[in-house]
């Protein structure tokens, strides 16, 4: 079986609403409404908020709130992430997981019925699906409250894009004329989808795609990028890296995007991070990424290496950033 190199997106959903001057009540659906003052805004409220995270301040910032969220995908960190933010601001939270077999979804609800149901419930619902284009479908149903995109399918992951460009910032003090490097599952790795499209927002910015061939972005992905000046550049081998990278952002391959397991165990960790190859190939300044989860394409013995941020900051980032997205949606925060 031959993996087709294309991504499977809908082609009949409309353009989600550009964030200018104000997020509030905007649907939060692909990394293509923000601009570089949106971003400078929302992470200036991201440090707010990493301040009341860390020093374990009580907030009630969205006391009263009430946030559904609706994962049709197992999910541990965005969800947790999610959660644990309406929290430490005071508000609560409806969590379904797999309405397909623990919600009405199992008696044959809609998908529309099921956001009309739950918008009755809640100011906003940050949605899960495996099939690209559900979250702007979602936004299009729900005619009251924010739809906020946690990933959908092979689309996008807007806020994992978000914390990790916070991340990328925090660490290297810009997001303008970096050299990154993005290996696994380019093909299939929503998150690396708006990642790029963050990172094409700011000049200079050069990005290196390693992956099977069969796993690579489609050419036509390419073109939009290049033509909105990042510079993208495939590479086959872990020799090819550029010394001189800012980051590394290694992903897993996506076995849940598979029909084939042959496939998929062909494909499966044909680029492995060890400690001897990120001493010999990355830089002192180099920092490595994951959106997790990890299935052994990188290796244990590196997270204690100070420059492996998935397992510290990266992952705690997902709760301020998602604490600063939220009050902002929500108009708590202006």
């Amino acid at each position: 079986m031959t993996i087709e190199r294309g991504l499977q997106l809908p082609t009949d959903i409309s353009t989600p609403e550009s964030i200018t001057n104000s997020f509030t009540n905007k649907d939060i659906l692909s990394l293509e409404q923000f601009s570089p003052e949106s971003l400078e805004h929302l992470f200036e409220i991201t440090f707010f908020m990493k301040d009341i995270g860390e020093n374990a301040r009580p907030s009630d910032i969205l006391s009263g709130n009430l946030a559904t969220l609706l994962f049709y995908e197992p999910s541990s960190r965005t969800r947790g992430s999610f959660d644990a933010a309406v929290k430490q601001l005071g508000g609560q939270t409806v969590v379904v997981e797999n309405p397909q077999q623990f919600s009405s979804v199992s008696k044959g609800e809609t998908f529309d019925d099921t956001i009309r149901t739950f918008e009755s419930y809640c100011d906003t619902i940050v949605l899960r699906h495996p099939e690209a284009g559900k979250a702007q479908e979602a936004a299009d149903v729900a005619k009251h409250v924010p739809i906020i995109n946690a990933g959908d399918g092979v689309g996008e992951h807007p806020t994992q894009a978000l914390l990790d460009l916070f991340t990328i910032q925090e660490r290297t003090g810009k997001l303008d004329n970096l050299i990154g490097v993005f290996a696994g599952d380019i093909k299939n790795g929503r998150t690396i989808h708006s990642l790029l499209r963050g990172l094409s927002l700011f000049p200079g910015n050069e990005a290196y795609l390693l992956s099977p061939e069969e796993l690579r972005l489609p050419h036509e992905e390419i073109l939009k990028f290049k033509n909105k000046g990042l510079s993208i550049t495939e590479i086959s081998l872990m020799n090819e890296i550029p010394k001189n990278a800012n980051y590394w952002y290694w992903t897993r391959v996506q076995k849940e995007r598979f029909q084939n397991h042959e496939d998929y165990d062909r494909l499966n960790n044909k680029f492995v991070v060890t400690k001897e190859n990120f001493d010999r190939l990355a830089g002192r300044e180099t920092i490595l990424m994951h959106p997790l989860p990890r299935v052994g394409e990188i290796e244990t013995e590196i997270d204690e290496d100070s420059r492996a941020v998935y397992l510290r900051s990266q992952v705690r980032n997902g709760m301020y950033v998602r604490m600063a997205l939220l009050s902002l949606v929500l108009g708590k925060i202006k």
